[in-house]
C-alpha cells in the first residue's frame, strides 16, 4: 500500500490570520492541526498543542486570543513525502512528526494523519506490548503547570487521578480552548494572577474510556478509530492504572517488531 492510498485532503490556513480563526476550523472539522500557508505556498504547520504554548505565554499575557496571529505558532518543520512512498515506510517517520504532508514538487497533493495511518495498519500483540508508562495529572493540579509538563515531555493528554482512581483525562486540545476562553473573557491586567487559580478539573473531561492490559492491539485500534480517541487509559485487572496507549505508541510498537 503506497501513502496516495491513504492520505485524505489537507485543511489549511494562511498565517496572517488569527488564532481564534484557527481553532474554530480545527472545531468544525474536528482536527488538531491545520496547515500553514503564506500567499498559497506551504509555510508549515498549526497543531493544538502550539496554541497551548503561545496562549500560556507570559510575554503574551493580557493579549485576548483573538489578537494573536497564526504566525505566532506556526512551526515550519515540515516532513515532506512523495505519493509513492510505502506505508510501512511513513509509519518510521510518522514517529518523529504530527502529519505528513504529500506533496508532487510545490503541489500539496494531501496530508497523512496519526488517524489516517492507523486505519492502514493491522495489529498483533496485547495493549500490555505497546503501551507507555502513563504520565498522569491530579484534579487538583494548576492547568498552567499541566500545560507546561505537556509541553516539556512532548505529551498530548494525560489520564487525571483522583484520590489515586482513575476520574478523567485532559488533552492539549481541552487546556488550549480552555485559554482560548480565559484570554477573550479576563481583562488584560487580571489574566496573570487569575490564570494560576485555574484547575485541572475545571477543564478535564470525565467518563473516560480505558482498555485492560490483555485488550488485543487489533481491538484497541478499532476502538480508538470508532471512539475517535487519540489515546486510552490502561487499566489491570485490579482497575489500577498502569499505562497509555496513544496512536504514537502503535507506530513505535510497528517499527520495533520489524
Amino acid at each position: 500500500m503506497l501513502i496516495k492510498d491513504i492520505m485524505t485532503e489537507p485543511v489549511s490556513i494562511d498565517k496572517s490570520e488569527r488564532i481564534t480563526r484557527a481553532l474554530d476550523i480545527m472545531e468544525k472539522h474536528d482536527l488538531r492541526r491545520l496547515l500553514v500557508t503564506n500567499d498559497g505556498n506551504l509555510a508549515g504547520t498549526i497543531t493544538m498543542r502550539q496554541i497551548a504554548r503561545v496562549l500560556g505565554t507570559r510575554q503574551r499575557v493580557g493579549m485576548p486570543a483573538s489578537s494573536l496571529h497564526v504566525a505566532s505558532a506556526t512551526s515550519d518543520t515540515i516532513i515532506k513525502v512523495d505519493p509513492d512512498m510505502k506505508v510501512e515506510d511513513a509509519v518510521f517517520l510518522l514517529q518523529k512528526t504530527s502529519v505528513l504532508v504529500v506533496m508532487e514538487g510545490e503541489e500539496i497533493l494531501g496530508w497523512v494523519r496519526p488517524k489516517d495511518m492507523l486505519k492502514a495498519i493491522r495489529m498483533t500483540g496485547m495493549a500490555a506490548d505497546a503501551m507507555r508508562t502513563p504520565l498522569t495529572a491530579n484534579s487538583s493540579d494548576r492547568l498552567v503547570h499541566v500545560r507546561r509538563v505537556m509541553l516539556d515531555q512532548d505529551v498530548g493528554r494525560f489520564p487525571v487521578m483522583e484520590g489515586g482512581k482513575l476520574v478523567g483525562m485532559i488533552s492539549e486540545r481541552d487546556v488550549a480552548k480552555s485559554l482560548r476562553a480565559f484570554r477573550d473573557l479576563v481583562q488584560g491586567g487580571q489574566q496573570d494572577p487569575r490564570i494560576k487559580n485555574l484547575l485541572v478539573s475545571d477543564v478535564m473531561s470525565r467518563g473516560v474510556k480505558s482498555l485492560w492490559v490483555d485488550t488485543p492491539l487489533e481491538e484497541a485500534r478499532k476502538k480508538m478509530l470508532e471512539e475517535d480517541l487519540g489515546g486510552m487509559p490502561v487499566l489491570n485487572q485490579k482497575n489500577e492504572l498502569v499505562g497509555m496507549l496513544t496512536r504514537r505508541c502503535f507506530f513505535d510498537y510497528l517499527v520495533k517488531s520489524r
